[in-house]
């Protein structure tokens, strides 16, 4: 799932195509993704788009006249920059969006189609999809370390719950905590005041170390292989391959569609929290959630 890096790396290419110019006309190619129809979404059509903003996963193109478009991309979804006109790919294709200086495309690599696209009118009707998260690059230590303590929960499930954090999700997650040094599954309760401010630092530093990064690589074209598994991260999706800090190789957790990769030796002293095997070995008493990994862990 697109996470605040990849939301942003969005935005920027989105900026000088698509503000300032009228939506000539929506395609749906996809039923499954419009899950509004009031207003419809013809009454974005012949508008200007004004303005674009981020509500935790959201993309939000704000229109002439106070019409909110809202993209949630899920898993799979992706934006593609297009010459105007094009049709769209079978299969894969949900929606294009056609502006005199060329087509967004809009896809899903996925049978499940769970990308969304809401249209409202009104701030307040906009308000009614922010999760609530907090801005953890605009947050001080006291704030994260207020709503990081608000509820008991892993440090893994706190990250990324849309409620609590604004955009972290599972592989920024992943480096977070590797920069942090701390166990995915230590409990909310437990941290120390040093090992909240070390969080923080490291959620905010890692968080803008990725969106830097991702700025230089992609420059003034458009982002066209976003995804969850990129060059130099650290422990996310490098499963038995090196921890770049110690050596040690990368272990993996894996429960339902998410995964939780760490380094024993950094984060958790040496200990192995889990492995395929024990999880085969388990079987139905493995945990399939971070809900059921805390149960485990005596929450």
């Amino acid at each position: 799932m697109p996470e605040l890096p990849d939301i942003t790396i969005y935005l920027d290419a989105l900026q000088p195509r698509i503000v300032g110019q009228p939506l000539e006309r929506a395609r749906i190619v996809s039923p499954s993704l419009l899950r509004t129809v009031d207003p419809p979404l013809s009454a974005a059509e012949g508008r200007k788009v004004v303005g674009l903003r981020r509500l935790g996963k959201r993309i939000v193109w704000e229109m002439e006249g106070g019409v909110f478009l809202v993209f949630h991309l899920m898993i799979a979804g992706r934006f593609k920059w297009r010459p105007e006109g094009t049709k769209s790919p079978a299969k894969v294709g949900l929606a294009l969006f056609d502006f005199p200086t060329g087509t967004l495309l809009l896809t899903e690599a996925s049978s499940k189609k769970r990308a969304s696209l809401h249209v409202v009118q009104g701030e307040a009707a906009l308000a009614q999809h922010d999760p609530g998260g907090l801005d953890v690059l605009a947050s001080d230590v006291a704030a994260f370390g207020e709503r990081l303590r608000s509820e008991s929960h892993t440090l893994k499930r706190a990250l990324t719950d849309p409620h609590l954090f604004d955009g972290i999700g599972n592989w920024l997650s992943d480096e977070i905590l590797h920069a942090a040094k701390l166990s995915p599954f230590l409990l909310t309760g437990k941290l120390s005041d040093a090992e909240i401010g070390r969080l923080h630092a490291a959620t905010q530093q890692t968080t803008r170390r990725w969106i830097d990064r991702l700025r230089a690589e992609v420059g003034s074209t458009f982002p066209e292989k976003v995804s969850a598994f990129k060059e130099g991260m650290a422990v996310h999706g490098r499963y038995k391959q090196p921890c770049p800090v110690c050596g040690s190789p990368v272990q993996r957790i894996r429960y339902a569609d998410n995964e939780a990769n760490y380094c024993a030796t950094c984060q958790t002293g040496g200990r192995v929290l889990a492995d395929r095997s024990l999880s085969r070995l388990l079987k139905a008493d493995w945990p399939r959630s971070l809900e059921e990994w805390e149960a485990k862990l005596g929450r």
